[in-house]
């Protein structure tokens, strides 16, 4: 097989294609990496917003999200 002008033999091909096996196993778990993160990030604000919707009802003053409401860490 020629690529580029220079002939391949087996082991260079046999490399090739172990290089391109690599790089779709790497690619298929960085991406069910990327499908967990995006589920665990929707999970964790729903489970948030749920927590925030009781403490309020609870203390039976305005939600969190009112304008006198402290916002992050530093009030």
């Amino acid at each position: 097989m020629t690529l580029f002008g220079r002939t391949l033999g087996g082991e260079e091909i046999a490399s090739l294609v172990f290089l391109l096996m690599a790089l779709v196993i790497w690619l298929m778990a960085w991406r069910g990496e990327r499908d967990w993160t995006r589920w665990f990030r929707r999970w964790e604000s729903g489970r948030k917003a749920r927590r925030d919707e009781e403490l309020a009802r609870e203390a039976g003053g305005a939600p969190p999200s009112a304008p006198g409401a402290r916002r992050g860490p530093w009030g």
